[in-house]
């Protein structure tokens, strides 16, 4: 039997993304085999157990293998992405091992690997496999990762002392500050994993992108005219998204038969697109000072919303780091809000089936952190964004947003990264009652059948896949 082995980054998100591309691949070439690597966590952030049971119990052509465990060595990098790369590099031993298993009983035709993944390979050049990248973020984000090395070479300063705009080849001028935290300093460890990930991901067989052609035109065709590797050849780049999870299976609970979920019912009961909705991904934390400021926005807008709180970040970590309990509201939430809202206005502790909710009639906006899935998950359900990024890449996700494709307004904070009540009020009542609003919410419309059309047969991200699959014939 042949079969295509996939190998995400153990965080949740990239591993949803892995297997959607898996269960595509199967979708229109069933006689595959996919074969997913499950690397040890190297930080808590929430168990991937239920997830894999089900998608193991709903797609039998899916295998999991476990790595074992490896003894990560001592860091003093602040970014939790330094530990990821360091377990990646340490795991290729056991990569190779699985590999070699594997091939026993599969002819193996492809590795596709996380961007985290780089080191991995060198693991499939030694036993003669094709490695491919998946890129789970934007052409936008990936046309910046493969010109990194050139920036690197024009520069001997570190991103964070530029204080400039950065030229990237088919994307909007972007702040150099806005780059994702462990690019801004050049000496720390997290730097230089990314710089090696970026000239490795330029070696590959083959780049598959988690977006479409109408989405990001610009972007993608500067990558595949080669500008973003200026020294070298550019992989082929295989757009074939959007790739988007099934909402139940994150938690492992909501299923058939099961009670639908409260704020869906709440939902029911609201006028056609008048709740904006606030959530802000699986690691995205606020202090309870801005928790206070958020509340008070959405009490004075006026504006219906549905809003996701969960626990502040304990010992200034600023993400969900470790298993998260239940927030007490009353305590997080300004004295007597919730009773002065409760005619307009849901708080879901911790979690709400997010796709779900997008798709709800009654939601005309959405306020989001600016991670990829969530933002492919807004397109597709046609609902405009107001772009509040926190980490990762999300802040180049929002110049995207709001510059280039022009589906998301901009929340802006202080120098510090703290958004005022007043801010969250005028935002949150220009997306759901303004002419910009308006005119945002029209071209997410129109996005949503890009999305469609690029899905479907002929269309560009379908044609995509099909040249992926035959370049493993």
């Amino acid at each position: 039997m042949e079969a295509i082995v996939l190998y995400p980054t153990p965080a949740i998100g990239h591993l949803i993304s892995m297997v959607e591309l898996g269960r595509l691949i199967l979708t229109h070439h069933p006689s595959l085999t996919i074969h997913i690597l499950i690397a040890p966590a190297p930080y808590n952030a929430g168990s991937t157990a239920p997830y894999i049971a089900s998608v193991s119990s709903t797609t039998p052509s899916i295998t999991f293998h476990n790595l074992p465990s490896v003894t990560l060595p001592p860091t003093t990098s602040p970014h939790h992405e330094t530990l990821t790369f360091e377990l990646i590099r340490l795991n290729n031993p056991n990569v190779h091992q699985s590999l070699l298993s594997i091939s026993k009983t599969h002819n193996v035709k492809a590795l596709i690997m996380d961007y985290f993944c780089s080191y991995a390979l060198s693991v499939a050049s030694n036993l003669n496999l094709p490695g491919y990248f998946f890129f789970t973020s934007g052409a936008a984000a990936l046309n910046y990762f493969l010109y990194h090395p050139t920036i690197h070479k024009n520069t001997t300063k570190s991103l964070k002392d530029l204080n400039t705009l950065l030229i990237v080849p088919g994307v909007s001028p972007i702040p150099s500050s806005d780059m994702p935290k462990p690019l801004l300093d050049r000496n720390d460890r997290a730097y230089e994993f990314f710089l090696d990930s970026s000239i490795i991901m330029a070696k590959s067989a083959g780049i598959i992108a988690n977006t479409f052609e109408s989405l990001e035109p610009k972007a993608i065709q500067a990558v595949s005219e080669g500008l973003c590797v200026p020294d070298g050849p550019t992989p082929p780049i295989y757009c074939i998204g959007p790739l988007i999870g099934k909402n139940n299976e994150r938690s492992g609970t909501q299923n058939e038969g099961e009670a639908v979920p409260e704020c869906l019912s709440w939902l029911d009961t609201q006028p056609n697109q008048s709740v904006v909705f606030l959530c802000f991904g699986s690691l995205g934390l606020f202090s309870i000072e801005q928790l206070k400021e958020i509340a008070l926005g959405l009490e004075k807008s006026g504006q219906r919303f549905l809003w996701v709180v969960r626990n502040p970040p304990s010992e200034n970590h600023g993400l969900a780091v470790s298993a998260q309990t239940d927030p007490d509201l009353d305590s997080l939430l300004p004295e007597g809000f919730l009773d002065r809202t409760k005619e307009r206005g849901l708080v879901v502790k911790s979690w709400a089936p997010q796709v779900a909710v997008l798709n709800h009639g009654s939601v005309g906006g959405f306020v989001t952190h600016c991670g990829w899935n969530s933002v492919l998950e807004a397109v597709c359900a046609g609902v405009p964004m107001v772009a509040w990024p926190l980490y990762a890449e999300q802040r180049f996700n929002r110049v995207v947003l709001v510059e280039d494709v022009k589906i998301a307004l901009s929340m802006n904070e202080s120098e510090d990264g703290f958004v005022s009540a007043t801010e969250v009020e005028k935002r949150v009542r220009e997306l759901m009652d303004s002419k910009s609003g308006n005119s945002i919410r029209e071209r997410t419309l129109a996005m949503k059948d890009g999305a469609k059309a690029a899905l479907s047969e002929g269309g560009s991200s379908r044609v995509a896949l099909t040249k992926l699959v035959e370049s493993w014939k």
